[in-house]
């Protein structure tokens, strides 16, 4: 991985696109420093206590925004608005006739799906701010003799945050297509990726002043360990031979030849965990919202260290996958493509035999690569349970990270493939 980094840097073009993509995220987490207009910057301060490490959904949240939340910064929503946007058509494209025709429509269609996602994110970014700015000022929220943040509550000045961290999203949603356009890797996932990352270093302070002298000394084998396991699985696969016949091409003949169909074990990445920790943080914030008993109580209940909450994101994970699979890998597309391209697998009949074939394989594939994203992300919760330590990151957060991670060095070795390679002679 680290010599294909540095071989990275000898191409001009993709010098260029790292540098774009650094250059953007650099934007980004500025923008997480820079206080939303009509903020008391010290009023913040004294609210921050509430996002305290990551055992409440504000805390959560607030390291999926790398910290932008608890400091009401132009970027306190993060992306996440536009990730629930994306979970919503994709839901909505199974539903709706209409959806499901734009998609195979092939290019012009996906542009039409991304702009109903694009208006939706600004519709939930404006709905989640306005709830935020009303948390925010509430009594119940701030501490005893604290300030709220927004000062008096006026009408004119929660407009001007709430239009301001609807901007924020919008511009966020902007950059992160840029960078998928015009950089290395996919732009959203980079962002939540710098999000993360940009927490480590307090995560790493948090695990040497822990009062634990056995979970200081076990924590670095648990996370190789932790590390190992998700890249071996990640980069799993199964491989299924097909043979390509002999073809007629005007007045010649090619030979066939025999390759493979390589299938993942885990076809959908770290897609199902971003998804399934976007839904379970709904009930928590709407819990907190109101600000009830009752709601409180409803918000306790899910919250991201009980039970309830690894339960919940652990069979949204598994549907997910399974869900996201199905989107990505089409069996019967592929079994036609092969019949049309004189391809076949050995033993199993051309058309409808090869994709259920394909089909009964991708489904045993697919069980355990989701049972896998399921454990590694209730891991953290579970030892937690066991021990009195406490971590700072969740298994949702490690997935993402090294996800992300792999995704874009196979990225950079591709495009590097595109650009070097050797001839006859040296």
């Amino acid at each position: 991985m680290l010599q294909t980094i540095a071989n990275a840097f000898t191409v001009p073009e993709i010098r260029r696109k790292i540098a774009f993509t650094a250059a953007m995220l650099a934007l980004y987490r500025l923008g997480a420093y820079i206080p939303a207009p009509g903020i008391d910057v010290s009023a913040v301060k004294d609210a921050s206590q509430n996002f305290a490490g990551s055992g409440n959904i504000l805390g959560f949240l607030n390291l999926f925004s790398g910290g932008s939340l608890s400091r009401l910064s132009l970027f306190a929503l993060g992306i996440m608005p536009y990730i629930t946007a994306s979970i919503i058509l994709q839901l909505m494209t199974v539903v709706l006739p209409s959806l499901e025709k734009l998609q195979k429509e092939g290019e012009v269609g996906q542009q039409k799906i991304t702009q109903y996602t694009r208006y939706l994110t600004v519709a939930l970014a404006f709905a989640q701010s306005l709830g935020y700015v009303f948390l925010f000022s509430s009594s119940s929220f701030l501490s005893a003799g604290a300030a709220s943040p927004l000062g008096e509550r006026t009408t004119s000045k929660v407009f001007l945050v709430v239009i301001s961290l609807t901007a924020g999203t919008t511009l966020l949603m902007w950059l992160g297509e840029l960078i998928t356009q015009r950089g290395i890797g996919n732009g959203i996932s980079l962002m939540i990726f710098a999000s993360i990352a940009s927490r480590i270093p307090s995560g790493i302070d948090k695990w040497w002043n822990n009062p634990d002298q056995v979970f200081i000394v076990m924590m670095p084998f648990i996370a190789l360990a932790v590390i190992v396991a998700i890249v071996f699985v990640q980069e799993g696969q199964r491989r299924i031979p097909v043979q390509y016949a002999k073809r007629v091409v005007g007045r010649r003949m090619t030979s066939g030849g025999s390759t493979y169909l390589p299938l993942r074990v885990n076809m959908a990445g770290v897609i199902p965990v971003i998804f399934a920790a976007s839904i379970m943080a709904f009930p928590p914030t709407i819990g907190q919202l109101l600000n009830t008993p009752a709601a409180t109580d409803f918000a306790n209940f899910f919250s991201p260290s009980s039970w309830a909450y690894v339960v919940g994101e652990s069979v949204f994970i598994i549907v997910f996958t399974y869900f996201y699979t199905a989107v990505t890998f089409n069996p019967v597309d592929q079994a036609d493509n092969l019949k049309k391209y004189g391809g076949f697998i050995p033993g199993v009949r051309p058309g409808r035999p090869t994709a259920e074939y394909l089909d009964r394989i991708l489904s045993r594939l697919t069980f355990p690569g989701a049972l896998y994203l399921a454990a590694v992300a209730a891991l953290p919760t579970i030892l937690i349970s066991q021990t009195s330590a406490t971590f700072f990151f969740g298994g949702t957060s490690i997935l993402i990270v090294i996800g992300v991670a792999l995704d874009t060095v196979k990225q950079l070795e591709a495009q590097l493939m595109m650009r070097n390679y050797e001839g006859f002679l040296k």
